[in-house]
């Protein structure tokens, strides 16, 4: 059994030092890098719904306005012709029925808007 342990360390060993010897066959590229930062602002349609069903809009850093849960869609269709690059952040209250979230994910899909779920920390 020794002797089969000694084969079996000799082979290890053998294959350790064969493997460190051999050199990747990679090509050292320099890539240049960027020197100006440019920053995209991408205008932001936050949606509030609170624990009642009630909802408000803002546009950016805007204070958030009321707004009828029928008008929802019109004010949103409307942001998305001045912008097609805008987005809408969702913060409902986690109090509030499945229905008015989905209600929002269905105007986004409808209309092809992009949708992020805004959560505190």
């Amino acid at each position: 059994m020794s002797s089969m342990t000694d084969l079996i360390f000799l082979l290890l060993l053998f294959f350790v030092m064969a493997s460190t010897m051999s050199s990747p066959n990679d090509i050292k590229i320099n890539l240049p890098q960027a020197r100006a930062k440019t920053n995209t602002k991408q205008v932001v349609a936050k949606v509030f719904v609170d624990n009642l069903g009630g909802y408000s809009v803002a546009l950016g850093r805007e204070k958030p306005v009321s707004i009828n849960a029928e008008d929802l869609e019109l004010y949103l269709s409307s942001v998305q012709q001045q912008d097609s690059t805008m987005y809408i952040a969702l913060h409902a209250d986690e109090d509030i029925a499945y229905k008015e979230v989905v209600r929002v994910l269905d105007i986004a899909n409808e209309h092809k808007m992009k949708l992020v779920i805004a959560t505190k920390k």
